[in-house]
């Protein structure tokens, strides 16, 4: 068998926490890639797996950080959600546990925000969740609508330490009603397929770069893209050889891609 050396980069897609930027800050390198991206003219999309906040807020977050990016470059949880709905049943209804990014998404899906009688429950982050709404999700599923989370994380970040997050009060409603739900987010490949088909691109010539093995890395490889792991995030080296997988290529930040694109 040949080798014909490494295969083209043409698309790139990045997570954003842990990679571009953490805590609001960017992460040295973040702003020089995302303008390599855009001046070379490289399809690319910023990913994030949390479903709180809408584009156009997300957009407004990074450049307050100094990173310029275009809201249709930005990928979240909410709208690959929208999108897996779209897909199932255009146009159906759904009661939603979440912040502007879902309830946004959605709307402009096409969908119908109800609590009565939905063909889905939609679960997402929230700063402050209402046990009262978790209450109507766990009745709502027990008569029948489908279970559907943004993504599978079990805390998120904060300033005073960890929050509970969309994993952890969808095992209490599955505590509840003995049903799991589908997960949309990111370690799901559909996460990474519906990003390839938001800009066109081909997963033997798209890079995923993350900072998470267990998420970004390994969705990656199920999505048949290579893979580069940056050491900038919450993973460390000695972190990689516990896993059963291996990133393509292992580099300190983005700052190390800036000449690649």
């Amino acid at each position: 068998m040949t080798h014909h050396g490494p295969r083209e980069i043409r698309s790139w897609l990045s997570d954003m926490d842990g990679v571009l930027v953490h805590e609001g800050t960017a992460l040295p390198g973040a702003a020089e890639f995302v303008k390599a991206l855009r001046d070379g003219d490289r399809p690319f999309l910023i990913l994030t797996n949390n479903s709180i906040f809408t584009t156009r807020d997300l957009r407004a977050r990074l450049a307050a950080s100094g990173i310029d990016v275009p809201e249709d470059a930005i990928w979240t949880s909410a709208l690959a959600t929208a999108q897996f709905l779209t897909d199932q049943m255009p146009g159906g209804s759904a009661y939603v546990i979440g912040e502007a990014g879902l309830t946004t998404a959605l709307y402009e899906a096409g969908y119908t925000l109800t609590a009565a009688q939905p063909d889905f429950v939609v679960l997402g982050e929230t700063r402050t969740y209402s046990f009262e709404a978790i209450t109507q999700a766990i009745r709502l599923i027990q008569a029948g609508a489908r279970f559907i989370a943004t993504n599978p994380d079990v805390t998120g970040p904060s300033a005073d330490g960890d929050l509970p997050a969309t994993g952890a009060v969808a095992a209490m409603i599955s505590a509840a009603t003995g049903r799991q739900p589908y997960f949309v987010g990111k370690p799901n490949p559909m996460m990474i397929r519906s990003a390839l088909n938001r800009i066109d691109a081909h997963s033997e010539t798209t890079v995923m770069v993350g900072d998470r093995m267990d998420t970004d890395v390994v969705a990656g490889i199920e999505a048949g893209l290579r893979t580069f792991l940056v050491l900038s995030g919450s993973t460390r080296l000695a972190d990689v050889e516990r896993f059963p997988f291996r990133p393509t290529e292992i580099l300190d930040s983005v700052q190390d891609l800036v000449g690649r694109v």
